[in-house]
């Protein structure tokens, strides 16, 4: 049964790199649709929705909507709300006074939430409707998908950061400490080992959520390090824990801050990587010490953007607006690797993504928890996209001494 009446798409949580060209791909493929009386864009994702805050991208030329696919952030805008069953009501209210008959929103697993509580709420009632969720996050930590829709080009963002951090550091020796975002799972702290190319490297350790984070085994393991090459690049996720899983951060400091969830605020601060600098400082008597914090940088960076990414988010909100229109179905879009490298683009149950959080399996992480296997950097590449670039280094021999020779 074909459900005549209005497409309205939204953008909810953190932006991305290709976070539009999701947008444009459900906007596109929605216009072409005989039932489809209009399009509508929340603006400010489902703050938009309650406040009727819509842009009718029925009016949007298609020129317009290309060259919008193709720049980083969310065009619509975002939000950090997370809806209650009170909330979805009142979306759903907003929705039928429009015409609303297909819902699209565009984020990770809060967003799949909402979308299966609005799914709910509209089965408990007569009015025909259907929503689906589309696939976003640099966490790449939704789960049922192989990767998700954003990662790819942060991982790339990532990677080329600490190649350059790397050959800083070799520049002028010491210790480089880099945290990465990842709050409960560690795949983008886990991109930065792409970023080497000879045996001594860095990242020369790599620290996730998903391994208990232990002071005095990071001190030993940088000592190693540094030993051995003279030098030591860190990457650290922003939520590394320790055995009994409380935030590292709030075990250095004594006051932490918090977000307006609640959530132990991890990201916009560069407290973690100074604090871990300070212990290598005190404890291990290295003078050459520095910490950077990527934070949003890693999301929208302008110009350092995977094609693969961009094509899969592409695809993602075509195949969304595919079963919503041409199958009349509900779910969340899932990324399903197959092949050497390709991808199948399949319709989940909403309960199976909608709230839950995806880790790094166990065989991506080496067995001393401080760096990452072959098998992950398997996974990853295909992600980066062509033109991922290494750095060369000069190999000529060196001139025998004369008047300083070695003794």
């Amino acid at each position: 049964m074909k459900l005549h009446g209005k497409v309205l798409v939204a953008q909810g949580g953190g932006p991305t790199a290709v976070i539009n060209q999701s947008l444009v791909g459900v906007v596109l493929e929605s216009r072409k649709f005989s039932q489809v009386t209009g399009v509508y864009g929340a603006v400010y994702g489902v703050h938009g929705i309650v406040n009727e805050d819509f842009l009718d991208l029925t009016l949007e030329t298609t020129h317009n909507l290309e060259q919008v696919a193709l720049i980083p952030s969310s065009a619509l805008f975002s939000t950090r709300d997370k809806p209650d069953e009170k909330y979805c009501q009142e979306m759903f209210r907003v929705m039928q006074a429009h015409d609303v008959r297909y819902f699209f929103y565009i984020g990770g697993n809060d967003s799949a939430d909402t979308v299966r509580i609005v799914n709910q709420q509209v089965k408990a009632s007569d009015y025909e409707f259907r929503a689906i969720h589309i696939p976003k996050t640099i966490d790449n930590d939704l789960m049922v998908n192989d990767h998700t829709p954003g990662y790819g080009s942060a991982a790339r963002f990532v990677a080329q950061a600490f190649i350059g951090a790397n050959l800083d550091n070799a520049a002028l020796p010491g210790v480089y400490i880099a945290v990465v975002m990842g709050r409960n799972a560690g795949f983008l702290t886990a991109a930065s080992a792409l970023a080497r190319k000879y045996p001594d490297d860095g990242p020369h350790l790599i620290y996730l959520p998903e391994r208990p984070f232990s002071i005095d085994k990071f001190l030993k393991d940088v000592r190693g390090v540094y030993d051995k090459y003279g030098r030591c690049v860190v990457a650290v996720s922003e939520g590394i824990q320790d055995a009994s899983r409380k935030p590292i951060v709030t075990t250095l400091v004594d006051t932490v801050e918090k977000d307006p969830h609640g959530n132990i605020q991890l990201s916009g601060t560069g407290v973690l990587g100074d604090l871990l600098a300070n212990q290598v400082k005190q404890h291990l008597n290295i003078k050459r010490i520095r910490s950077d914090t990527f934070g949003y940088l890693q999301r929208s960076f302008f110009g350092c953007v995977s094609d693969v990414d961009q094509h899969e988010a592409r695809e993602v909100g075509e195949n969304a607006a595919q079963f919503a229109l041409w199958h009349n179905l509900d779910g969340s879009v899932t990324i399903h690797r197959i092949g050497s490298y390709s991808v199948d683009y399949r319709l989940t149950p909403l309960e199976e993504v909608a709230g839950k959080t995806r880790r790094i399996p166990d065989e991506f992480i080496n067995d001393e928890g401080n760096d990452v296997t072959d098998e992950f950097r398997v996974y990853l590449r295909p992600l980066l996209g062509s033109g991922f670039q290494s750095a060369y280094r000069l190999r000529a021999p060196r001139v025998p001494k004369i008047l300083k020779k070695d003794k």
